[in-house]
């Protein structure tokens, strides 16, 4: 299917249309990702989370075929700050304007406020995906020209697009996070089986320990209710205020996420005394489990880890799921069975003088990173020995 050459920028994801949109975004080849579909990335902008009041202004990407349907697309945002990316990139928005430039605004392509893989330029089944991936970086990269913005960002991008955009010229960034792989297993009690007797020992005495204290529920569809919207929220308040100092999402936003989405939506929820306590945010996807917001507002040992980790890996055995992905940061992972893996940006920056610094700072950091890791699978991994 050819592809007309014009590019088109949408103010807002409406402008595109859920049918349209989801013609490029539940392509079969991106696993069914959740954070690209049409209904999360709407549901952001209609409750006020990713706006231009917030520094999230929408300038979504799309490519026409011949016959004038959507082709392909791109999430894309003019951003203020550097803020909700999980990317960090503020040592160089301080260096440059240190020296006169003007870093801000930037583009990026990604999912607001998810550190979570995923393809971002997104085609159609039956159209021919080199072709619709120049078009829509040639668009990014007019686009960055006509903001005189200091460059377009790829967030959390697939390690194809990754690869092709290194060949495109971009700046490669690596990094990493914590990932459960499921290796097979029957049920939790295999999965404990692969690991060493110290592993799982601490193991079933936090879960032990964990569920002594609180009842568990796990919550998808239609048993998810305004009720649990408003518990979880306060808990995602509650964290995230003390956390970061200004939490991202509006309680808006996850009633529309359980209207719109609610099957793909898995909800741990703890409840102690009557009183829900804790709970996690989990979205469903094709292949895997996305962990993705926590909170809580009383102090029970070991509840952390039996909410965000045992129940998702417990959960995605029974459902035959290959893998968890539990987000941003956190070695302390790694003792519960999700090993480190890489992660994936590319980086085009406008100005040449900021550029070729930060190409040599990427080059050191991607080393780093596989040695980091290497290290840390070594060292630190819960399961037995080989061999």
């Amino acid at each position: 299917m050819s592809l007309t050459p014009a590019v088109k920028v949408s103010r807002r994801i409406a402008e595109i249309g859920r049918e349209a949109w989801d013609a490029c975004a539940r392509n079969p080849e991106y696993d069914a990702n959740p954070f690209i579909c049409f209904d999360f990335l709407d549901a952001l902008e209609q409750s006020n989370c990713a706006v231009e009041r917030t520094g999230w202004g929408p300038q979504h990407l799309s490519i026409a075929d011949a016959d004038g349907r959507v082709a392909a697309v791109m999430p894309l945002y003019l951003k203020s700050h550097s803020q909700g990316e999980y990317i960090f990139d503020h040592a160089w928005a301080d260096a440059y304007e240190r020296a006169g430039g003007r870093y801000y605004p930037k583009l990026l392509a990604a999912a607001p406020f998810t550190p979570a893989t995923g393809a971002r330029l997104l085609a159609r089944p039956d159209v021919d995906e080199g072709e619709a991936r120049r078009l829509l970086l040639g668009g990014g990269l007019t686009l960055c020209e006509r903001y005189e913005a200091s460059g377009l960002n790829l967030n959390f991008l697939t390690e194809s697009e990754w690869r092709w955009m290194g060949e495109q010229g971009l700046g490669q960034r690596e990094g990493q996070q914590y990932h459960w792989l499921n290796r097979g297993y029957a049920d939790f009690e295999a999965f404990l089986g692969a690991l060493s007797s110290g592993r799982r020992k601490t193991i079933r005495r936090e879960r032990r320990d964990a569920q002594a204290q609180a009842e568990i529920v796990c919550l998808t569809g239609a048993a998810i209710t305004e009720e649990h919207w408003d518990a979880f929220f306060r808990f995602y308040m509650d964290t995230g205020s003390r956390k970061w100092g200004r939490p991202y999402l509006t309680r808006a936003f996850f009633s529309m996420l359980g209207q719109r989405m609610a099957d793909q939506v898995l909800l741990v929820m703890a409840r102690r005394r009557g009183r829900w306590i804790a709970g996690a945010l989990n979205l469903i996807g094709g292949d895997c489990l996305y962990g993705r917001n926590w909170g809580c507002i009383e102090d029970v040992p070991f509840l952390h880890f039996e909410v965000c980790y045992y129940q998702a890996i417990e959960w995605a055995i029974e459902r035959g799921l290959p893998r968890v992905e539990a987000g941003a940061q956190g070695q302390h992972k790694i003792a519960r069975g999700y090993l480190p893996k890489p992660v994936y940006s590319a980086h085009y920056i406008a100005d040449p003088m900021l550029r070729g610094p930060v190409e040599r700072f990427l080059e050191q950091e991607r080393a780093g990173v596989e040695q980091e890791m290497e290290w840390l699978e070594e060292e630190y991994s819960p399961f037995k020995a080989e061999g």
